[in-house]
């Protein structure tokens, strides 16, 4: 193994990092200007946009895939890459929300999405370390312990292999768990790598370093890049993460959420043999993956926070601490952070745009189980294109569904925390009184010439100046220390220091400002 830099967060996500010589291969952007006619165009290149276009392009419709920037190397690229239909402490919640036909659906349609990847795996043949292994929630404390009773009879009532236990093979004890057997973990960017190489065989396009803007409805369809290409198509898919249009308003039912990971290499006898996840300490999610030598590489996961909310760097060093308290031999060699949304009802968006979409559909909102959820979307959505039937529990999904009664708790205090930051960042007077208090590689909000600006310092000492509004609805930007990223704490767009879009809803960048 090749000597790695002192710094974990130097190496980033480990399966950016990993994919084999020769399967990373690079797609030309859209021609600046071109024009471009398809069936149906899909906007996005994570494993929502990617599996959507497989599943079309195998019913024989001609599909191109517009990705801003590489595909598999967003959100898809920072994931932990569980395959699962346990998703934390779920089934409870849904059968109170969403009956318990509701529930049944819901563990229906993910199992069906686990067992579909691993089907695929085995018909195209991919390398990308799939691997069966049961699911544990788990507790340490009396509180959450009775809430994993509940879950385990929910989930087992819902239809899956669900079992409450007091062993797991964690390294440490714990109150119990709730098991759930046959699920799935892989190595997620070798698996979309040769899913795009096969897309591609099948007459796909993709084109990366292509970032779409505009969005015209209608009978063909029309989507604007910002090199002022364009794709016309008779549907189009939306699957950015967060939608870049939102045409159905669904930024109001959308809560985004940030979490850390590490990755520590340990002996392979110590393999917890499990994907783990518990809710308590903010969070902690444990699962691992092969990394030679004799070891096997944890994935720790946790930390959640609303983007622009958190000191990131004392997070991290909190997460790393839990990883050698819990797994002594443990040794970090790489970090990075995630992102992604919830709905207020927790179950994602898929389907039909809006309420008078006739030609575009969207994924959305998987709340962090975007692996199952993105299968599950890829093939749901090719059902809505391509006019097949829809299987029972397409209803579940519906972005046209309306918010529910015990959902209102929810949406509620996703909208009175956007007003708080709206409002209330609007009231601090600055967060520094001068550029001269920004230390090298840091940020802040100072007040020049009557407006905010987002000012970075980097380790050079030059200082960059942005608007410190976010060009999706206006909210100011906090500067996250660790990445050296602007964020957007009402719906999560994230800006690079010189402005530049790194992720949605935004599409345009921060605009540039003179500090003189």
């Amino acid at each position: 193994m090749s000597a790695l830099p002192s710094d974990p967060s130097d190496r980033g996500s480990y399966w950016l990092a990993t994919v084999p010589a020769g399967a990373d291969v690079s797609h030309p952007p859209l021609e600046p200007g071109g024009e471009t006619d398809t069936d149906v165009v899909v906007v996005g290149g994570g494993i929502a946009g990617l599996c959507t276009a497989w599943e079309l392009a195998r019913a024989g419709r001609q599909v191109t895939v517009v990705e801003a920037d590489r595909i598999a190397a967003g959100v898809t690229g920072h994931t932990t890459a569980k395959v699962t239909a346990q998703h934390a402490l779920i089934y409870d919640d849904l059968r109170r929300m969403h009956g318990a036909d509701g529930a049944r659906m819901y563990a229906l349609s993910q199992q069906d999405a686990v067992e579909h990847l691993v089907a695929t795996v085995r018909e195209l043949g991919i390398e990308c370390e799939l691997e069966r292994l049961p699911a544990y929630t788990w507790a340490e404390s009396e509180e959450q312990d009775e809430k994993l009773h509940a879950e385990a009879e929910a989930a087992a009532e819902a239809g899956l292999p669900a079992a409450y236990v007091t062993e797991t093979g964690l390294p440490f004890p714990v109150r119990g768990a709730v098991r759930v057997a046959d699920q799935a973990q892989f190595h997620p960017r070798k698996y979309l790598m040769a899913l795009a190489e096969d897309l591609v065989r099948r007459g796909g396009r993709i084109a990366e370093r292509t970032r779409v803007v505009g969005l015209e409805e209608g009978e063909p369809c029309r989507v604007t890049a910002e090199n002022g290409a364009t794709v016309t198509a008779n549907a189009v898919v939306v699957a950015t993460h967060y939608p870049v249009f939102d045409r159905a308003l669904l930024f109001s039912r959308l809560e985004p959420h940030r979490e850390l990971v590490v990755a520590a290499a340990v002996p392979a006898d110590q393999d917890p043999a499990g994907m783990y996840i518990t809710p308590e300490d903010n969070t902690r999610s444990v699962r691992s993956a092969p990394y030679g030598d004799g070891q096997r590489l944890l994935l720790i996961t946790g930390e959640s926070f609303l983007p622009g909310t958190a000191d990131v760097t004392e997070r991290f060093g909190r997460l790393e601490a839990w990883t050698r308290e819990r797994f002594p031999d443990a040794r970090v060699v790489h970090r990075w952070a995630t992102q992604d949304n919830s709905s207020t009802d927790r179950v994602p968006y898929i389907g039909p745009f809006h309420p008078g979409a006739r030609h575009t559909y969207v994924a959305t909102g998987f709340g962090g189980w975007g692996m199952s959820s993105g299968v599950l979307a890829g093939r749901l959505l090719a059902r809505y294109v391509t006019g097949e039937d829809l299987p029972a529990w397409a209803k579940l999904y519906d972005p046209r569904r309306l918010p529910g009664l015990r959902e209102a708790p929810s949406l509620l205090g996703l909208q009175a925390t956007v007003a708080k930051h709206f409002v209330g960042d609007r009231l601090r007077p600055s967060h520094v009184d001068s550029v001269a208090e920004i230390a090298p590689g840091s940020g802040a909000i100072v007040r020049v010439g009557g407006s905010r600006c987002a000012v970075h310092r980097d380790a050079d000492g030059q200082l960059h100046a942005v608007s410190a509004r976010c060009t999706h609805l206006g909210c100011l930007v906090h500067f996250n220390d660790a990445e050296l990223a602007w964020e957007c704490p009402c719906h999560g767009s994230r800006f690079a220091p010189d402005g530049s879009v790194l992720q949605g809803p935004a599409t345009h960048p921060l605009e540039p400002r003179d500090l003189e």
